[in-house]
C-alpha cells in the first residue's frame, strides 16, 4: 500500500495516488476507495485493477485539508492504509485511514 503527493502549482490541488497491493487485496475482485472527498459514497467507481492485481486510483484534492479514507473490498471488508499520515476514530469505533494536503 502507498499513498504518493504531488503538489499542482497552477491550481490549489494535490494529485494523490492510492494503491493496494495484491498481498493486502487477496481475492479481491473490486476495491472501492470511499471517503471525505466522495461522501463514503459506496457506488462510486471502484479502483483500477492492475496485472499485477494491485488496486490504484488518482485523486486531485483540495490542498490545506485532511482527508478520512478506506478501502471497500468487494463490498463488505474495510481497510486501512497502514502507509496513512494517521488515524482517527470513526462513529463505528472503528479507525479511518487520514491523508494530509498541507503543504
Amino acid at each position: 500500500m502507498s499513498l504518493k503527493k504531488q503538489f499542482l502549482k497552477s491550481k490549489p490541488l494535490c494529485k494523490v495516488s492510492f494503491r493496494l497491493d495484491a498481498a493486502n487485496a487477496s481475492g479481491a475482485n473490486t476495491v472501492q476507495l470511499l471517503g471525505d472527498f466522495n461522501n463514503w459514497d459506496k457506488s462510486s467507481e471502484p479502483m483500477t485493477a492492475l496485472k499485477t492485481k494491485d488496486f490504484t486510483a488518482i485523486l486531485e484534492l483540495e490542498t490545506g485539508k485532511d482527508y478520512q479514507f478506506r478501502y471497500l473490498i468487494n463490498g463488505s471488508v474495510w481497510m486501512n492504509d497502514p502507509q496513512a499520515e494517521y488515524f482517527v476514530t470513526n462513529s463505528f469505533g472503528e479507525e479511518n485511514s487520514v491523508v494530509s494536503t498541507a503543504l
